[in-house]
């Protein structure tokens, strides 16, 4: 069992506030959470958003779930503990970001609506944006654009989203994107047209 440090002094009071930072960067930060299948499409978009939000002038960073595993997170496995300290663990990242005003756009599977609920409470319901990226399993499975689907089919891969895991998904998003219906350029600019004026500064 571990115990709490009881030398912690936050600093949080001295430091340059998230409204400052914000004006300087004229723009509103947010965390663009997207949630989806592996395949849906979430990576793909959320390259296309940045491209076109640094076009009009604001600054982003895009979280990743592969590239997050193979860094502050690579310690993790996918066992449902693992799975809610790998989302506790982005979502504290998340919300650092978005207090130097910048907006956050993350691509994570993030199965279950607990995990996604554990994530707004740590970000704030006032910063969280969840985007479904749906697309079936069939589809994503066809696409399998990673070569995961096949592996779980064969057994490789354990706790797969879809087919032996869970997803739920989202009861009240921010925005859906059906991927099987829009193409990537489409997802992109109806994403982009939800999103504008709640980042700019007015």
């Amino acid at each position: 069992m571990t115990t709490k440090a009881t030398n912690i002094h936050p600093v949080f009071d001295r430091i340059i506030g998230r409204d400052e930072k914000e004006q300087f960067l004229n723009q509103r930060a947010r965390v663009i959470w997207m949630t989806g299948l592996s395949g849906s499409g979430k990576t793909t978009i959320a390259i296309g958003l940045e491209k076109e939000l640094q076009k009009r002038g604001f600054l982003t960073q895009i979280l990743d779930g592969d590239n997050i595993r193979t860094g502050i997170n690579k310690n993790l496995g996918f066992s449902d503990e693992d799975r809610t300290e790998n989302i506790r663990r982005i979502a504290e990242v998340s919300k650092l970001f978005v207090n130097c005003g910048i907006i956050t756009i993350n691509c994570f599977v993030s199965p279950t609506l607990a995990i996604r609920e554990q994530a707004k409470e740590i970000i704030g319901d006032d910063d969280f944006r969840e985007v479904y990226v749906n697309a079936s399993y069939e589809e994503c499975e066809k696409r399998d654009v990673k070569g995961l689907y096949k592996k779980a089919r064969n057994g490789e891969i354990k706790n797969f989203t879809g087919l032996d895991a869970p997803f739920e998904a989202p009861e009240n998003a921010f925005l859906e994107i059906k991927t099987a219906d829009l193409s990537i350029e489409e997802s992109v600019r109806c994403l982009v047209d939800a999103i504008l004026s709640d980042i700019s500064q007015a």
